[in-house]
């Protein structure tokens, strides 16, 4: 048999026996395909000037995810190279040289890449496209499907996956051209041993550990770059220490608690379990620390979109919107602009009013929520002007009652200030509060209706109040187009130029802020989602392949069970056990330091815009969610595979 046939035989062989391997594999180079795809993309580049970065943004996370796939190929090569050493010193023994061994490996792993390249670029193929369709569809455009391969992306992915295999297979050619044959033949036996082997020195860096973990944690929801890179290191050395002091530390434990040992199935459990983590302190320190990595990359993405989502649903509500901070009037250019290019449907010109003390105000300042004071009074705005407003918004009227007023706010602040039962005083007018509204009504800005809320009271009341600034609202027939943007910008900057003292001006629009927000998530949620996906799926093969890899011991061990008279339910709920701590004790830390992490950063923004479905704590289930349903496939196909090969079947 010649080498070429051989190396076909053993790479198919290897395919089948490392299977979750091969397919994460396939799944590596389909995004990267996929992704590659988007960078290439004239349609998706053009959609937006915030989408602009977005393939430096892609070429970034890439980087990263190349060496974690890099370290995912290295690491299962040098593991199948172990596993394999008998088979490998065999060749040697039958004649094979050295350098003819190191090929024979290096061209069945090549072909294993090769395969799942090609099938990884067919696949990545329809990912692309379901990429596609997610961002048209955040910017509100159709998606037609136009499957076809990309070249440019094609190439760079073909690159990746040179690198990546160069790399990897590079030590273990090296190695295997050096190799003598004892070395071979008995290199599965090597070990990772026992770091810290006296109780003192393990339990101290224990407890070290633990301290650093909660330390870095902190330094981390604090915020800032300082502290951040120390968290991180805080996290990294606690991480190492929890896990070589924990699997060094088991059997010292059930050794001094021998009751504990021989209860129930606790000695078959844990044997099996320390026989395993003994040896892999160090691998599960890093594949926990990935873990972390995921959750906090996933959390991120999910607070970006939910701060995008929130703020262009404040700013977007209405079709065109101009306000002037100060009491000077909106500049008759920009009506001219409007009446000459911008079909209106429905438009009000208007002002914000402001009362004479702060009474609401100082009554939200004290609810105890985050809320900061733009002004020392209170805004108020004609209810003929808010009916005006609802209207050019969609929003169904309401009815202000004879001595009433309304307060319209944010969400956030609804249950507090339908709780303010004070009248507010209006020169002679004594109002009381009617109702409170909720609805998106740009309440953003100084320059906007109200900083947060707004009182809303009858026509009357306004006389002799004074103005705190001009406002324009329009329902337009047609979006307003980019152009069209950037002709109100443009008589903006032409008043600022001709006037520095002049009041600065907001303007925005429903089509400006959509597009923004659309632009910014992909640019942002996109590469993080793409990186969580990445070192999810790298670590959880890792995981499984070591415990795929036991597949003959544990066939052996739950046989002589057998033997001795335990019966099959007895044998499964044993691995179950074994299952569930091997997989959750990697991944816990990265709960315990995420979820405090991800709720003080989804808090960081401004209030009232994570709420509803961008609230911390559903985006905390959310991005928990998303991690735990990555890990229970492979979970579910490892325990599927497992149970089948090494449990005595049912008669």
């Amino acid at each position: 048999m010649t080498l070429s046939k051989l190396s076909a035989r053993n790479a198919k062989r290897q395919t089948k026996d490392y299977l979750v391997y091969f397919v994460t594999v396939v799944m590596a180079a389909a995004l990267l395909y996929s992704f590659n795809g988007l960078v290439f993309s004239q349609e998706i580049s053009t959609l937006s000037n915030s989408i602009s970065t977005l393939p430096l943004m892609i070429m970034l996370a890439s980087v990263v995810v190349v060496c974690v796939f890099g370290w995912l190929v290295s690491y299962a090569t040098r593991f199948m190279l172990l596993r394999r050493g008998r088979e490998l010193g065999t060749y040697l023994l039958i004649g094979l040289e050295n350098r003819q061994v190191a090929r024979l490996f290096f061209l069945e792993n090549l072909a294993v890449g090769g395969c799942a390249l090609a099938l990884g670029a067919v696949l990545g193929g329809l990912l692309y496209q379901a990429f596609r369709a997610i961002v048209l569809t955040l910017f509100g455009l159709p998606y037609t499907f136009s499957f076809g391969f990309s070249l440019p992306a094609l190439g760079l992915t073909v690159f990746y996956f040179v690198l990546i295999y160069l790399f990897a297979l590079r030590r273990s050619r090296r190695y295997i051209r050096k190799a003598k044959i004892h070395n071979l033949i008995y290199v599965d036996r090597a070990n990772e041993g026992m770091v810290f082997q006296t109780g003192t020195v393990r339990r101290w860096i224990f407890s070290v550990s633990i301290v650093l973990g909660v330390a870095g944690t902190c330094l981390l929801m604090a915020g800032g770059a300082i502290f951040g890179i120390i968290g991180a290191g805080c996290v990294i050395v606690s991480l190492f220490g929890f896990f070589l002091s924990f699997a060094s530390g088991i059997p010292a434990f059930f050794d001094k608690r021998p009751a504990r040992k021989y209860r129930g199935q606790n000695l078959l459990v844990f044997r099996a379990l320390t026989a395993k983590l003994a040896t892999m302190g160090t691998l599960m320190a890093v594949i926990s620390l990935i873990f972390t990595a995921t959750v906090i990359s996933v959390g991120s993405g999910m607070v970006f979109r939910g701060l995008f989502a929130g703020r262009a649903a404040e700013n977007a509500c209405f079709d065109l919107y101009i306000g002037v901070d100060g009491s000077e009037p909106l500049s008759q250019d920009y009506l001219d602009y409007i009446q000459a290019n911008i079909p209106v449907e429905q438009d009000l010109y208007y002002c914000v009013y402001q009362t004479e003390d702060s009474r609401v105000m100082d009554y939200v300042e004290n609810l105890g929520e985050d809320y900061y004071p733009y002004s020392d009074r209170d805004y108020v705005l004609s209810y003929s002007d808010y009916a005006a407003l609802r209207s050019i918004a969609g929003y169904p009227p309401v009815e202000l009652k004879p001595g009433e007023y309304l307060i319209h706010c944010m969400s956030y602040l609804e249950k507090h200030l339908a709780g303010y039962t004070q009248p507010i005083s209006l020169g002679d007018t004594s109002l009381n509060l009617g109702g409170v509204h909720t609805e998106h009504l740009l309440q953003n800005y100084d320059t906007s209706n109200g900083a947060r809320y707004i009182l809303v009271v009858p026509d009357e009341a306004i006389e002799g109040l004074l103005v705190l600034h001009h406002a324009y609202a329009a329902k337009t027939v047609q979006p307003v187009t980019e152009d069209q943007w950037d002709g109100l910008y443009s008589i903006h900057y032409r008043q600022q130029e001709q006037n520095s003292e002049r009041s600065y001006d907001e303007i925005h629009t429903k089509t400006t802020e959509e597009a923004d927000a659309a632009g910014w998530t992909a640019v942002t949620a996109f590469p993080l989602f793409f990186l969580a996906l990445s070192l999810s799926m790298t670590a959880a093969t890792i995981l499984t392949i070591q415990q795929l890899s036991e597949t003959t011991r544990y066939g052996q061990q739950f046989q002589l069970l057998q033997k001795l008279g335990m019966d099959r339910r007895e044998m499964a709920r044993t691995l179950r056990n074994q299952f569930a701590i091997y997989y959750a004790l990697p991944a816990v830390p990265p709960v315990l330091i995420g979820v405090p992490v991800i709720l003080r950063f989804a808090h960081a923004p401004e209030p009232g815009v994570m709420v509803g479905i961008n609230s911390p704590r559903i985006i905390v289930a959310i991005s928990l969610g998303i991690f735990f349903l990555i890990y229970a496939i492979y979970i579910l196909l490892a325990y599927t595979s497992l149970k089948r090969n090494v449990l005595p079947q049912k008669r």
